[in-house]
């Protein structure tokens, strides 16, 4: 029979076991969501320039329909 003493050191010890993998866990996440962000503001920034080239493609056309009198 196993005392009552060991019994709770042996679920401590397996709490610590579990408690350190999930540390572990964590820690993957973490660098995982930092990678994540960055590259989500990579896309954002990607995108407010391709918005500003198509905001000057746009007023390009438009001067280019005004001068050859094809807006309506």
């Amino acid at each position: 029979m196993v005392e009552p003493e060991n019994l709770v050191l042996e679920h401590l010890r397996g709490i610590r076991t579990e408690m350190a993998k999930m540390a572990d866990w964590m820690q993957t996440l973490s660098v995982e969501m930092t990678a994540i962000r960055q590259h989500l503001a990579g896309v954002v920034t990607i995108q407010e320039h391709d918005h500003t080239d198509l905001a000057a493609i746009k007023l390009r056309l438009d001067r280019i329909e005004r001068r050859l009198e094809l807006t309506e």
